[in-house]
């Protein structure tokens, strides 16, 4: 019996929400479930609505991404949950290959490389991912930027639970944080070198419409683990 993956999609006025859930429907995978967090959105709920009888589609008052992914990670019934923002897409074997990644290395997190494309839907760049030739380098990196997309992560819930779920008091860089708290956790972070998940820039995505807020946010989590990575990473090799 392969395992379970939940697939959670927060979801705020976003009006390319529909092409999100259709790539989560139409996975290789046989075993889904695809749980989307309406985040006290007011518009584009319509585009649900051919697919709501495959859907878990669950309302909420408004509380950001955070809130939405905890939420729909909680109610998860996977033994893998991935998240998926509305503007973004797998691609059709994101979920086989990863979970046979998974599996074969008894993982409890990865993520992979991604392709970007624009508001089109037109990708514009190719396997986009930053990589790193060691866990050494990689946690090195942690310390000052955030080199993980959200979206192509795949990881337990029980892992997502152990660690205390998202920080729901960071708007931009709760996926930062978390990261950071897997790593001094000493779990494994895998990377597979596939792009898997097309990412989408466009002018609305709050990554460029709150920049500034992000950076000082960013730098916050950074100078609150720095001492704690610095210990950790004199106690690896190389």
């Amino acid at each position: 019996m392969t395992p379970k993956v939940s697939i959670i999609i927060p979801f705020y006025n976003d009006p390319y929400i529909d092409e999100a859930v259709i790539s989560a429907l139409y996975q290789t995978y046989p075993n889904i479930e695809v749980i989307v967090i309406d985040d006290g959105s007011t518009q584009h709920q319509s585009k649900l609505a051919p697919y709501r009888s495959r859907i878990h589609y669950i309302g909420k008052a408004n509380g950001g991404t955070a809130s939405a992914l905890n939420y729909g990670m909680q109610l998860a019934t996977g033994k893998y949950v991935a998240w998926l923002s509305s503007d973004d897409r797998f691609m059709p074997d994101k979920i086989t290959k990863q979970v046979a990644y998974m599996e074969r290395m008894n993982a409890q997190i990865s993520h992979t490389d991604f392709d970007i494309m624009n508001e089109n839907s037109t990708v514009i760049m190719r396997s986009a991912a930053a990589k790193y030739p060691t866990s050494k380098a990689f946690i090195t990196a942690l310390k000052r930027v955030c080199p993980v997309n959200g979206c192509t992560i795949m990881m337990t819930k029980d892992l997502i639970q152990s660690m205390g779920w998202f920080n729901q008091s960071l708007p931009y860089t709760h996926d930062y944080d978390l990261w950071i708290r897997v790593v001094l956790a000493q779990v494994d972070f895998h990377f597979i070198n596939e792009a898997l998940t097309v990412y989408r820039r466009h002018p609305q995505m709050g990554t460029i419409k709150h920049i500034d807020t992000i950076k000082i946010e960013a730098q916050s989590i950074s100078d609150l683990y720095e001492g704690r990575l610095d210990t950790l990473l004199a106690q690896l090799p190389g």
